[in-house]
């Protein structure tokens, strides 16, 4: 058939739709030369007429012809409503198995409106008398053979993005005019909408943007006619000759137009002619945030927190258990209604039954209230408002199969999502999202949004503080009281990343202070802020008044006192779905987080349909540290995992492992002034050398950063003893006092020439040995080195006061790496070594642990008094002693190996800046460059072969100390943790209550 055929064929028809539209498609496909239906598929399953047909609820069909992967058609007579079809299909879309393509027919008009994930939603229309045009012969072709060629090349989060960059800018240039933030913020909240309502037709035609065309030639009359505008939607009524809907819902309650002029004008009016009628609420408030608060301004074109990592934590709280009631219900309503259509006796009551099933679900999903306790600008909202209403229109559709009616009646609406956010910028954004949304989601799925007014107020978006009320207008007769939280069903975000040491900066005093001694007993002292929210979830959960939560944190909720509130919702119910380490954005800046939902012991016994997965993996249980756990007992050969929160710390290792000094000041100097100070005689004629040490940190030793020496004048020297050290105390005196009078902490601030930490546990220890063990805290790679006695470690550093080389061997092994990841803390994506859980929990091989290798009884195996040393106890037996020695060797080799590959000597030279103190690596004449990359970082990256071998030397080595005869390099991690944290729960527990130690978050300029 040629076109000009088919045009004559149907023009003029006024045929019904029943009697016109298979014969019009069977007409398109031999246009077309495509097969038809029958000829390709005999049963229906991917190519038929009336699909959905069969649906024992009456009608016919939930689309006209249906193509799987490729279209759906509604027909309708000529001149028909192709609104009404379109509405019809997008209805059903879903049953449809979502097919790219929604095509609506009367005959003389063929409409196709895409429907591809992540784009917006193009129209093309061809009239019956312009079909021959080779254009529009390209899209009909495209329906039936490639509907990729219609897919629209603009994605919708790079539209949402254009818009805010917009609005963004028109923020930017009136806050520098001087016009208040709020004000700014609040009338292009109501210019945005009124963009997404004329393009969402909910306002007459391109009412918003004739607008701004007129005030291209007229500023002077701009703001008058955008005031008069929003004052029609405010309570509904004219613009003009136009009806205005009655919007409000509390976004056009206050209506203040800001006279814009000509120049931004012409942006925004660019901006209005984007179709926002397919923004992406889930971005948009994120990006107009940053866009018109000034305060959070500069991370506008940063990376936002996707949909995909928010459904992480949705779809285990909200849609996983819902669903799993839905298919309880559906196991009962099928034979109900199978009985209902048979007729005979009872069939009546299973009618009745099959009903109240049905209903119940739907109020159910109707009543079912997410609260988001830290909402932001509605990202978690609006996911969670998508998702309870696919949910109840996925459960109506499926009804519709076994002959119970689609309720539209029941459908869920704005309501459902509760907030608290204290920005007042965010709090409006998440309104306007969750409108939009909304009325997206109706739209798009056939159905017209309610009206009287469009936008219901959604009061339940609270401003303000989610944890503390405070006094009204300061007033002094008034408490600070908690915030209660709403009753809900679940409990979803993503509450604030402050550390526990930065939340008088950030937070204040006075609120601080509050905020601790309201949760006193509940949220430990040392927790971050995040934990204040776990805790609240958790004891409304212990209470009765939620089902869930979900919560995303910092990774390091997983230790440390921020555990603890792990440990209180693992005592009072269970963490059912957790990751324990993803990449996110917060607050424009890439972090590493942990996603925790948890419940409380009711809901574990009823839904057992709901499985426990730990990074996506099914496990038997998580620990509090969210790592997989078995049963209880850890010795036990059956259990999936060891529950590492168990681990007890051990006697034998206290005293032994130190976070190092922290200096809080600059007290460092250069290698060069140091060697002068030490030349130098003093008043009371001791030597500069007991105040002026070398000293390292994380980078000297993983990056080959410069070396540097430092003052430190102890934690017992006066300040008058000090100022005898004359050149040493003149420098601090100049460079240290002046930050140091500005501190808050009276200590340090009185005591300014001592360093913040001195830890005096830690310089006793390692003092009379020769060397000792040191580690970076923070680093990708787990990596011990020697360091000199003489070399003072930096807070970034752990320092292991023993000198053997057995030590080395165990601290430097796999089980010990792999002990230390699963008990260890994080900064962003790199491990955090901390000695009040790596340290002092490890269970040593018995004759190597700690309390034996200490300094008493030494042997020498090899070396020069320094290197190749191993610590034999007195009673160690002639097989410990080569066990030990075995060990020893392989630690000599890697470490001697490594300096060989960090050093070679054709390219590096040694000097030694004072005589008595460790000799410093620089670089020979013309290698300055290759020297530089000779890292620890680097070849532990690289990890090349002979490396490998080393460690796998020690680590064969150190398994024979355990008595594994059984090891191999393919022993996987878990097994080595199992049997590691057996060893750990037969040891003596250690009676030690806190380290000697510090926190990096603690240092002050």
């Amino acid at each position: 058939m040629t076109p000009q055929q088919f045009v004559s064929k149907w023009t003029g028809s006024e045929l019904t739709e029943r009697q016109t539209y298979q014969q019009h498609f069977l007409y398109l496909c031999d246009l077309l030369n495509h097969p038809k239906p029958a000829d390709v598929d005999k049963t229906g399953a991917s190519f038929c007429f009336e699909r959905g047909a069969t649906k024992t609820g009456g009608g016919q069909g939930w689309a006209d012809v249906w193509k799987r992967g490729f279209f759906a058609i509604e027909y309708k007579r000529p001149k028909g409503s192709l609104e009404k079809a379109l509405q019809q299909v997008q209805r059903y879309a879903l049953a449809l198995d979502n097919p790219p393509l929604l095509v609506v027919c009367d005959t003389n008009i063929i409409q196709i409106h895409t429907n591809f994930t992540n784009t917006p939603s193009v129209t093309h229309t061809i009239a019956l008398e312009d079909l021959a045009t080779p254009a529009n012969l390209a899209k009909l072709r495209a329906i039936f053979f490639d509907p990729e060629r219609l897919k629209p090349s603009l994605s919708i989060d790079e539209l949402t993005a254009a818009a805010a960059q917009k609005v963004a800018a028109i923020a930017t240039a009136l806050e520098a005019d001087g016009h208040d933030p709020q004000k700014v913020a609040h009338f292009l909240n109501q210019c945005i909408f009124c963009c997404f309502a004329e393009d969402a037709r909910l306002l007459p035609q391109h009412l918003f943007t004739r607008l701004l065309e007129s005030g291209k030639t007229k500023p002077t009359a701009f703001k008058n006619l955008v005031g008069t505008l929003f004052e029609a939607m405010r309570k509904g009524g004219y613009f003009g000759p136009d009806e205005i809907d009655w919007f409000n819902g509390g976004l056009f309650g206050d209506v203040a137009p800001i006279d814009l002029g000509p120049p931004l004008i012409n942006v925004l009016l660019d901006a209005s002619r984007l179709d926002w009628s397919h923004v992406n609420p889930s971005i948009l408030g994120t990006l107009f945030e940053r866009g018109l608060d000034p305060a959070k301004r500069g991370q506008l074109g940063a990376h936002y927190t996707d949909a995909e990592s928010i459904l992480r934590i949705l779809h285990p709280v909200i849609e996983a258990p819902l669903m799993a009631e839905w298919a309880a219900a559906k196991d009962e309503i099928g034979p109900l209604m199978a009985r209902w259509t048979q007729g005979g006796k009872g069939s009546k009551n299973a009618k009745v039954r099959s009903d109240a099933l049905y209903h119940g679900f739907l109020e159910r999903v109707r009543n079912f209230r997410v609260l988001d306790p830290a909402c932001g600008s509605g990202n978690f909202l609006y996911l969670s408002l998508r998702m309870l209403k696919d949910i109840q229109h996925r459960a109506m559709l499926e009804a519709e199969t076994f002959g119970l009616q689609y309720d539209i009646a029941s459908l869920v609406g704005p309501e459902a999502v509760l907030g608290i956010e204290i920005s007042p910028y965010a709090a409006e954004l998440a309104r306007v999202a969750i409108w939009i949304g909304e009325i997206q989601w109706m739209i798009d799925h056939g159905f017209q949004p309610s009206r009287d007014p469009l936008l219901k107020n959604l009061n339940q978006i609270i401003c303000g503080d989610a944890l503390l009320v405070w006094p009204q207008n300061g007033s002094e007769n008034e408490a600070v009281t908690e915030r209660h939280w709403p009753v809900c069903d679940a409990i979803v975000g993503n509450p604030p990343f402050i550390g526990d040491k930065l939340m008088r900066a950030r937070l204040g005093s006075d609120y601080t202070e509050q905020l601790r001694s309201m949760y006193e007993g509940r949220v430990p002292g040392g927790a971050d802020l995040v934990c204040y929210w776990f805790e609240k979830a958790r004891g409304m959960i212990e209470s009765g008044v939620a089902s869930r939560a979900g919560l995303v944190s910092t990774n390091s909720i997983r230790q440390g006192a921020n555990r603890r509130v792990l440990d209180a919702i693992v005592a009072s119910g269970r963490i059912y779905d957790a990751w324990e380490d993803l990449p996110w954005v917060n607050e424009g800046a890439n972090v590493r987080v942990s996603l925790t939902c948890f419940e409380g012991p009711l809901v574990s016994e009823k839904t057992t349909a709901i499985h426990t997965r730990l990074n996506g993996d099914l496990v038997a249980r998580i620990s509090a540290n969210l790592r997989p756990a078995g049963g209880l007992d850890v010795t036990d050969e059956s259990t999936h995992a060891a529950d590492l929160t168990l681990a007890r710390r051990l006697a034998a290792n206290d005293g032994v492992a130190f976070i190092g000094t922290q200096k809080n000041g600059s007290f460092d100097v250069d290698p060069a002034l140091a060697a002068q100070w030490l030349g130098q005689s003093n008043p009371h004629g001791k030597s500069n050398g007991d105040v002026v040490k070398p000293w390292s940190n994380g980078l000297h030793i993983l990056r080959r950063a410069p070396a540097k020496w430092i003052i430190d004048f102890g934690w017992t020297m006066t300040e008058n003893e000090a100022s005898l050290y004359e050149a040493p105390f003149e420098y601090a005196k100049q460079h240290v006092l002046p930050v140091r009078l500005l501190v808050r902490r009276d200590r340090r601030r009185i005591n300014w020439w001592r360093h913040g930490e001195s830890i005096p546990g830690m310089q006793a220890a390692i003092g009379p040995l020769p060397r000792y063990i040191a580690i970076p805290r923070v680093a990708k790679h787990l990596v011990p080195v020697w360091l000199d006695r003489t070399v003072l470690p930096d807070c970034a550093l752990v320092a292991i006061a023993r000198a053997d080389d057995a030590t080395f061997g165990v601290v430097a092994s796999r089980f010990h790496r792999v002990w230390s990841l699963g008990l260890c803390s994080a900064l962003e994506d790199r491990p955090r070594y901390t000695p009040s859980t790596t340290w002092a929990t490890f269970p040593f091989p018995a004759f190597l642990s700690p309390n034996h290798t200490a300094d008493g009884g030494t042997e020498m195996l090899a070396g020069d008094g320094v290197t190749g040393v191993v610590a034999i106890p007195s009673n160690m037996s002639g097989v410990q002693r080569e066990q030990a020695a075995a060990v020893a060797t392989a630690a000599y080799e890697l470490d001697h190996m490594r300096n060989n590959w960090l050093n070679p000597s054709d390219k590096v030279e040694f000097v030694v800046d004072h005589p008595g103190y460790p000799a410093r690596s620089i670089a020979r004449p013309g290698y300055e460059a290759a020297v530089k990359k000779l890292t620890l970082t680097l070849l532990y990256n690289a990890m090349p072969t002979w490396l490998q071998n080393a460690h796998q030397a020690i680590d064969a080595a150190v398994a024979v100390a355990y008595g594994w005869t059984d090891y191999t390099p393919e022993m996987a991690d878990d097994e080595i943790l199992r049997r590691l944290l057996a060893l750990n729960l037969t040891r003596r527990i250690s009676g030690a209550i806190v380290d000697e130690e510090v926190d990096e978050d603690e240092i002050e300029a």
